[in-house]
């Protein structure tokens, strides 16, 4: 049985902003509806589960469920009374997704979206959501963000991030305050490149699809079928566009045999989430894990990782070694 009791959440400085957030966080991509079927009900029992384990900071996007995953935690924050700090993301509705879309009066429609989604006059954070490459070469678009606090529609600002050089770009602008990158065990790029630029800046880290489309968490097999509405569906061959987003890039059959090696290392009473999400918080230039959940259950298990004991110098040995043996050859260089 899986180690499940949380003792205690940890929290980390969330870079220059001044919050201090919890290492594990709540991931609003799959409440919005695109990795299968979800329910409003059960949704927002993930979202107060989350509260309920001390987490207090939540990723979603307008594009998740098109403002559907923003208005449950719009709700959610009118019935509690914890601080809720909530990072959202813009860009990813225009259609087509090009460089030129970035501009002022795209970019502010979407803040103002948001705002109403979210039932606030301020956005805390607002991420540029993956962004062509050409967007972090126009000093211009920072020029509008900046702008945009000034007259106070958002707190801070960030991006997310596909690539590590994206990334390193981005953090030149002075007012970027994270970045959000795929980092988990199949995808350590970010670690040897990224990881001290980051921590020399003070730029916060979020590590986004920690458990490589739900690999890591152990559950899937070669037999697992996705809904029709599931994302992962379309990436199931590796044929899609996004490939290097669906299961981190890694072919999927690859990663089901890197997961038994894994498997191996478990302690006793730990569940493979939580020993995949407790590895990403070995690395502390991270700020935290930002694993999806669409039932309590979930979300308290990747939670219980928090107060995990630090896995072993050998343990963190053999994750490399499965790294470098299996994955490293069909991802490192391209991300």
């Amino acid at each position: 049985m899986s180690r499940v009791i949380l003792e205690e959440m940890n929290y980390r400085d969330l870079g220059r902003t001044g919050w201090k957030v919890s290492d594990i966080s709540f991931g609003a991509w799959a409440i919005g509806g695109a990795w299968g079927s979800v329910d409003d009900t059960e949704s927002l029992a993930a979202l107060n589960a989350a509260i309920d384990c001390g987490v207090n900071f939540i990723d979603t996007a307008d594009v998740y469920g098109m403002g559907r995953s923003e208005r449950l935690i719009a709700q959610l924050k009118r019935d509690r009374k914890e601080e809720i700090i909530v990072a959202t993301k813009a860009g990813r509705r225009l259609s087509p997704h090009t460089a030129d879309g970035y501009n002022e009066r795209n970019l502010t429609g979407f803040v103002e979206d948001s705002l109403r989604n979210l039932a606030t006059d301020c956005l805390d954070l607002v991420q540029l959501h993956c962004p062509p490459t050409a967007v972090y070469y126009r000093p211009e678009l920072f020029g509008t963000l900046d702008r945009l606090v000034e007259a106070g529609k958002l707190r801070y600002y960030g991006v997310s991030v596909e690539r590590v050089e994206e990334a390193l770009k981005a953090i030149e602008y002075p007012n970027v305050q994270t970045v959000q990158i795929i980092f988990n065990c199949f995808r350590q790029r970010p670690a040897e490149l990224f990881f001290a630029q980051a921590r020399r800046r003070r730029v916060g880290i979020l590590a986004r699809v920690p458990l490589a489309s739900g690999l890591l968490s152990g559950k899937l097999t070669r037999d697992s079928e996705f809904a029709k509405d599931d994302h992962r569906q379309f990436n199931r061959h590796g044929e899609a566009f996004d490939v290097g987003e669906t299961f981190s890039g890694v072919d999927y059959e690859t990663g089901l045999a890197a997961v038994e090696e894994i498997r191996r290392l478990l302690p006793a009473g730990v569940s493979m989430a939580q020993f995949a999400l407790r590895w990403i918080l070995m690395h502390d230039a991270v700020t935290c894990a930002i694993p999806g959940g669409k039932r309590p259950s979930q979300v308290r298990d990747n939670c219980a990782a928090s107060d995990l004991p630090p896995l072993s110098e050998a343990a963190m040995a053999a994750i490399r070694g499965i790294y470098d043996g299996r994955i490293r050859a069909s991802v490192h260089q391209r991300w």
